[in-house]
């Protein structure tokens, strides 16, 4: 017994049309134009029938005539493009008048996309019709689309954060073993390599934590904040000390002024300072200083600024934040996944402050980095 697959026929998304109109034997005349399997008909004998069907209904065209009793057709439209629900609707005006262009100009200032006089021709109603039927269905399958790869996206990172977890403890496996070897091996070359295995699993251990602040940013709304009472003073001093003794034959200058002290989740921008400090020494030139400059003179907020000599290529800035496009591309040198920048202004950002770089104006680059010292509780609505 054989199965033959055939490609699945695509079915037309069903629209609705409303049609507006006082009269019962015009109404009836224009749904036995437009009625068909695809298309499903509505009608309102009034502006303010009309209205109620709107509010329960997604219309893919309104066809609405000029002259009704209580409320004509100018008025309902109006009062449609005044609703954020129903002011991107379609509207024909049907109308029995002689093409007066006072009429029609009244007509297209209401929000009209076009005006039939009566007696309509079915044919030309149904062509025009079609042509916003169609475009309503592929707004349709453009959400549908939408909604799918973001549900696709969604589950990538789910998936992205699982795997990040769970390489963690063969990592710290690797990591114990290589510092044992380190200490109770007797022989150069083991130690050695025991030392190369030690660096690797580290650098690989700040990757793994790159993509799960990613999946924490992009699954959780934004990174978490444990936040307490921070002297960003001390704390840039200790990352500084920290990268000058990995870059011995580079320098880092500090000034820094005013009140360092905020509330703050201090382990959080311990890794911006890093990142930030670190980038700056990677990128830079070798025989200049790499600059920081603390203020911490205003009541409201503490800035900072981190300058290197080097220029980003102009063709790279619009993307230095992007996830795996920004700073890891820059002059080849990057040994991430080009996530670091991307962290660092999705911890600014989860403090409620900005960040944001200048290169090309000078023979320079400058992170800029403003925080405020107190956090201001967002309410969802």
């Amino acid at each position: 017994m054989s199965v033959l697959s055939k490609e699945p026929q695509s079915v037309a998304l069903r629209v609705k049309c409303l049609l507006v109109d006082d009269l019962e034997e015009n109404l009836l005349a224009l749904s036995a134009v437009l009625r068909r399997d695809d298309v499903e008909v509505h009608c309102a004998h009034s502006g303010a029938e009309a209205l109620e069907l709107l509010l329960q209904h997604e219309f893919a065209l309104a066809l609405v005539d000029v002259q009704m009793p209580e409320m004509d057709g100018f008025e309902l439209a109006e009062l449609m493009r005044g609703s954020e629900r129903t002011r991107d609707v379609p509207i024909m005006f049907v109308t029995a008048g002689t093409g007066d262009p006072r009429h029609t100009f009244k007509g297209y200032e209401a929000g009209a996309v076009d005006f039939l006089y009566k007696p309509v021709e079915a044919r030309a109603l149904r062509s025009k019709a079609e042509v916003f039927f169609q475009m309503h269905r592929q707004k349709q399958q453009l959400a549908q689309h939408l909604d799918t790869l973001a549900e696709t996206l969604r589950l990538n990172e789910m998936f992205t954060a699982v795997l990040g977890h769970d390489l963690r403890n063969p990592l710290s496996a690797i990591l114990t073993a290589a510092e044992l070897l380190q200490r109770r091996s007797d022989d150069e070359a083991v130690k050695r390599t025991a030392l190369r295995m030690t660096a690797a699993g580290k650098r690989m251990g700040r990757m793994i934590e790159d993509v799960l602040d990613l999946a924490r940013a992009r699954l959780a709304g934004g990174i978490p904040l444990r936040r307490g009472e921070t002297d960003f003073g001390q704390l840039l001093q200790r990352m500084v000390q920290e990268h000058q003794a990995a870059w011995p034959r580079h320098r880092i200058e500090v000034q820094q002024d005013g009140d360092l002290v905020g509330d703050w989740d201090a382990d959080r921008l311990a890794q911006v300072a890093s990142n930030l400090i670190g980038n700056a020494l990677q990128h830079g030139a070798d025989s200049e200083p790499v600059r920081i400059r603390v203020d911490g003179t205003h009541d409201d907020a503490l800035r900072f600024t981190i300058t290197n000599v080097g220029v980003i290529p102009p063709h790279l800035l619009p993307f230095l934040f992007d996830p795996f496009r920004g700073g890891n591309q820059r002059r080849g040198r990057g040994e991430g996944l080009g996530l670091g920048l991307y962290i660092v202004q999705q911890i600014i950002h989860a403090h409620q402050g900005g960040v944001e770089v200048l290169s090309g104006s000078g023979p320079y680059t400058e992170f800029r980095v403003e925080l405020p010292r107190k956090g201001v509780e967002v309410v969802k609505l």
